[in-house]
């Protein structure tokens, strides 16, 4: 980051000189949002935006999937967030001249996010072209308290001059239409680079007008969106303070309203005008009681006091650290990008209140506004061990998206539910199967977040009542979509999972994939547990679940069989577990070689091309290494780790935070730290060139994960808290709290000890290194510790692999796909091994540096 720009603060984002060259970008990490609302860090006067951003969780339009080639069970119906009407445009003229930082004279600038308060602020000095001083201080908050309420306010002082004031308010439907100053709504945007992490365009109107009117100072927009049937409200006050002279002037159409004040500005005499903002949405409720209901949100806002939502967010945010708040010792820098991302968690979780949690949280349009397994593994943990209820309320929503799953599943004739790749509404929303529907994974991954929030919580009553049918149905998909081997005898002696994708996109449809068959293994034997200790231990709500679901009486044990004998690769040869069954028969693509302009490779290469090789998108095996740790040794794990590291592009964002990890438990500690930058600075630096689409929420979860599990160290599995740090050898502490079975814990790690302190709460049972400890509440433990675990030097690369031989004797070597034409034959200069050149000539390639 431009530290001159933006300096360190340790608990606020500060920029200190406007661009337009990343406009973007700085709307997106100014942004704000509570998991329901968001308002992207567009500036008040409403221009020079990349995209005047207001999005609402879970409010879509529907459209057609035109696929090339049909086939049957393909995504029919696509979805894409809808940009909701922006409310956030107050612009303010001083002698009729507008305040545009384009031309403006502009002496001071500082626009921070204060973590602390939740709260956006600006300041800003402007000297018009007639002389006048002019002060515009501006504070915008989306309150987490009340879910749907947005604050804008606006203070203008001219310091030394009487002059003319005007403060024009509005609301503007964006989606369907643009406003005078040009910047097309995302609907209306012209065509742009190929890149499909971005959202889908609809060129139709998207927001049908419904009830609209101005009432004083209060203004009413409402809209149908045409095909998914949803409606929103979007309900306005305008409240002005001044001891000066002013006017009020309204107007109202279907898809703008207009608040303008002109004030008559004594010298030094301040004007404030306040926005209060109430956004309401529904999948069947007219958009008249939506209307209504922001009326009284408003009534109620204004009877407390605005002051009142100022300190309630303080409050809610006091909190929120409290239990949240990780702290790396003697790095400042460190510690605001740590903040950072998790104030990005909250302002993507805290209240989506039973929504998804959207890839790109409620602060972009990026990904479509989708759900992804993002959820699950990333932001969860997080979830889980500082707000539980959040958790809760994210894994209530895979509960209520069953009745599609178990259509979903039947449609790809399955047994059981299978949940969507990508959705909003429940539906598999994912046109290229091969990267979408073929990630089965995405089942075990609900059931693996859901086995930890209810190990971390003991929260049963979830489990028996709704949980329990997550696992239940997500294990009988296993059980289908799997198939038994058997021996000569004729007994069922292997299990196979056979035409899915795991995490690494770059690779898709296999056969046995590492990380599928590792997270099934768990899904059913987590799933077989649950109903057996239900059986025994809440007979009642064991019987109701049994009639609920039909469950046979010899199911759970079919799932345990499964999974015992369930295939999981492994290479004797190389001493590696393969990606999947035929992974390591591809040749290797040399990332070291591979020009930085031709990154991502998804950008630059048919998918064709990425599939033959070997070359990761992500984190796959890696991924595994790290959730089902408990079932792979240290040796296994370092030879893995070196394997793939040098394989894995890390076009994905949600990569750098599992090698991190695995990074720190093998012994890479300088690699883990490298890692761990990219991660933390994904946004902040912009390093994947597509922040200015909206918050990285999974990486951002990521980061927590990567602290508390990477350099703290802190595994969990099957319920069994334990503790193994990696501290970097230039971090003087870290300390992090967690909650655990409802007892709030903080640990301090320190290069010489680790200190557990439990506030009041039942006793927790841990272990260091193997050793086992109690604390009760109100105490402390301090466990003294030997280093901090190995240490290797470098990292691992491609040349490593060097005369390597596949079991098949034929040699692995590295190479770069051609990407250019070319007339010539590749002439073979080097004595290559028959079978060497015989898997070349199979697979299109017999040059031996081609």
């Amino acid at each position: 980051m431009d530290r001159d720009r933006f300096p360190v603060d340790e608990w606020r984002l500060v920029e200190k000189r406007f661009s337009l060259d990343d406009i973007g970008v700085t709307e997106t990490i100014f942004a704000l949002g509570n998991g329901y609302l968001g308002l992207r860090g567009n500036h008040p006067e409403g221009r020079h935006a990349q995209e005047h951003g207001t999005f609402i969780n879970g409010l879509h339009e529907i459209f057609p999937i035109r696929h090339a080639e049909q086939a049957y069970g393909f995504a029919e119906v696509g979805q894409t967030i809808v940009n909701a009407p922006d409310a956030k445009v107050m612009r303010v003229y001083v002698d009729d001249e507008p305040l545009s930082f384009d031309v403006a004279d502009v002496r001071e600038y500082e626009r921070a996010l204060d973590m602390r308060t939740g709260v956006l602020t600006r300041r800003v000095r402007w000297v018009t072209p007639s002389g006048k001083d002019v002060l515009i201080e501006f504070d915008r908050m989306v309150s987490f308290e009340e879910k749907h309420l947005a604050i804008m306010r606006l203070t203008v002082t001219v310091l030394n001059s009487d002059a003319p004031v005007t403060v024009s308010c509005q609301l503007i439907n964006r989606q369907d239409g643009e406003d005078v100053y040009g910047g097309r709504a995302p609907g209306r945007a012209g065509k742009a680079a190929f890149d499909p992490r971005k959202a889908e365009k609809i060129s139709e109107r998207v927001l049908q007008p419904q009830e609209y009117w101005q009432d004083g100072n209060r203004s009413a927009l409402s809209y149908r969106v045409s095909e998914s049937g949803m409606t929103v409200s979007l309900v306005a006050d305008h409240l002005i303070d001044t001891e000066n002279e002013y006017s009020a002037r309204t107007s109202i159409e279907p898809d703008i309203a207009k608040n303008v004040f002109r004030i008559q500005a004594k010298a030094g005499v301040p004007v404030t005008v306040t926005k209060l903002v109430s956004y309401h949405t529904s999948r069947g409720v007219p958009a008249r009681e939506l209307v209504d209901r922001g009326r009284r949100t408003l009534d109620r806002v204004e009877a407390e006091g605005v002051q009142t939502q100022y300190d309630r967010q303080a409050e809610w945010m006091a909190a929120f650290w409290k239990r949240s708040d990780v702290v790396v010792g003697g790095h400042p820098d460190l510690q605001q990008a740590t903040r950072w991302c998790l104030f990005q968690l909250a302002q993507a979780a805290a209240r989506a209140d039973g929504q998804g949690v959207p890839a790109k949280g409620v602060s972009g349009s990026g990904y479509s506004g989708h759900y992804f397994w993002d959820t699950e593994i990333y932001v969860l943990p997080f979830l889980i061990y500082s707000t539980p209820q959040w958790a809760r309320n994210a894994l209530r929503m895979r509960y209520v998206m069953l009745p599609d799953a178990r259509k979903r599943a039947g449609q790809l004739n399955e047994a059981g539910a299978l949940f969507p790749w990508r959705t909003i509404n429940g539906e598999e929303a994912s046109a290229y199967y091969a990267a979408g529907t073929a990630q089965y994974h995405i089942n075990a991954d609900v059931s693996f977040a859901l086995g930890k929030y209810i190990r971390a919580t003991g929260d049963d009553q979830f489990l028996y009542r709704e949980g329990v049918d997550i696992a239940v149905e997500t294990a009988r998909l296993w059980a289908t979509l799997g198939f038994w081997r058997f021996n000569e005898a004729g007994d069922p002696e292997v299990f196979h999972i056979h035409g899915v994708t795991g995490p690494d996109e770059y690779t898709t449809v296999v056969n046995d994939n590492l990380f599928t068959n590792v997270m099934a293994r768990y899904n059913l034997r987590f799933a077989a547990r649950v109903v057996t200790e239900m059986a025994a231990q809440a007979p009642e709500e064991y019987a109701l679940m049994v009639d609920r679901l039909g469950l046979g009486v010899d199911e759970a044990a079919g799932w345990d069989a499964a999974a015992e004998a369930m295939h999981i690769p492994y290479s004797e040869g190389l001493g590696i577990h393969p990606q999947d069954a035929v992974f390591l028969e591809r040749e290797v693509w040399d990332l070291e070689s591979t020009p930085p302009d031709q990154r991502p490779l998804l950008l630059h290469f048919h998918p064709l091309v990425i599939y033959r090789y070997q070359v990761l998108k992500q984190a796959d095996v890696v991924l595994a290494l790290f959730l089902q740790g408990n079932h792979f040794t240290d040796e296994e794990k370092l030879a893995d780790f070196e394997y793939y590291d040098p394989l894995t592009t890390g076009d994905s964002t949600l990569s750098a935070v599992v090698q991190a990890i695995l990074a720190a438990e093998v012994g890479y500690q300088d690699l883990a730290l490298e890692y761990f930058s990219q991660s933390i600075y994904v946004d902040l630096g912009d390093l994947h060139h597509n922040a200015a689409d909206g918050v990285h929420v999974a990486s951002a979860g990521g980061v927590w994960t990567a602290l508390v599990a990477g350099f703290g160290g802190m595994r969990d599995h099957w319920g069994e808290l334990s503790f193994d740090p990696r501290l970097p050898a230039d971090w003087p502490s870290l300390s992090f709290p967690l909650q655990w079975r409802g007892t709030p814990l903080h640990i301090t790690i320190t290069a010489n000890e680790l200190t557990v302190v439990a506030e009041e709460g039942e006793p927790v049972l841990f272990s260091v290194r193997g050793v086992g400890y109690e604390v009760v509440g109100g105490a402390t433990v301090t466990v003294p510790l030997d280093g901090q675990g190995p240490v290797l030097s470098g990292r691992p690369m491609l040349s490593d692999i060097g005369e390597t031989l596949r079991e098949d004797g034929t040699l692995l070597s590295a190479s770069v796909p051609i990407t250019t034409a070319t007339s010539v034959i590749p002439v073979i200069t080097g004595a290559v091994p028959t079978s060497e050149f015989a898997h070349r000539e199979e697979h299109g390639n017999t040059g031996v540096d081609s």
